[in-house]
């Protein structure tokens, strides 16, 4: 007899996720995932127990995307939360149909080219991690705390717009929510409305 569960576990190739039934809610558990980044490396949401941990859904060809990178919004804030210990993770989900997808070389090529300071880039071919976290935009960005709950779902900013313009005088979630675990505090705002292009899974 096939499952939905058996289904979902075949979908899985070179990721595997385990996902709790109450999915990616703020104050619970972060789903759990296991997968290589595109230069090889393991990676896993246990393994970094301990460590904030950022998820930064990623589609270089949108231009809410690259509002943030053209700007240096994005890299700013990357270079700036690793170097105080945050874990990065850049991940794009498009699939090989939706004609965004993004091999492992493409996407190491092109984030260099952008200048990204991510610590990890996971091309999510098969949409597991996105549909586990209900990464709905890019960029749609989830923090997650030192215990793996989740703190933060939602868009970079306050400002829906394409234009590099209105960054300057945008309210920033993720850096806020950042600030607040990286001093001990509660995060103020732990849920917003992500702005940008569709994920294309």
């Amino acid at each position: 007899m096939i499952t939905a569960k058996n289904m979902f576990a075949a979908m899985v190739s070179a990721i595997t996720i385990t996902v709790s039934a109450h999915s990616a809610e703020v104050g619970k558990a972060a789903p759990e995932f296991s997968a290589k980044d595109a230069k090889g490396a393991e990676v896993s949401l246990a393994s970094l127990k301990g460590k904030i941990v950022v998820l930064e859904w990623n589609n270089h060809g949108c231009p809410f995307v690259a509002k943030h990178y053209a700007s240096k919004n994005m890299q700013k804030l990357q270079e700036s939360y690793t170097g105080k210990g945050v874990v990065w993770i850049t991940i794009n989900s498009s699939s090989k149909a939706s004609g965004s997808f993004v091999d492992d070389a493409t996407f190491i090529k092109m984030s260099e080219e952008k200048g990204s300071k991510a610590s990890h880039l996971i091309a999510d071919e098969s949409g597991v991690i996105g549909k586990a976290y209900g990464a709905k935009t890019t960029p749609h960005m989830f923090v997650i705390d030192k215990e793996g709950l989740l703190a933060y779902n939602g868009a970079i900013d306050s400002k829906k717009s394409t234009s590099i313009d209105v960054i300057a005088g945008a309210e920033n979630y993720v850096a806020q929510a950042l600030d607040a675990l990286i001093a001990g505090k509660p995060v103020a705002t732990t849920k917003t409305e992500p702005y940008g292009c569709g994920v294309k899974y």
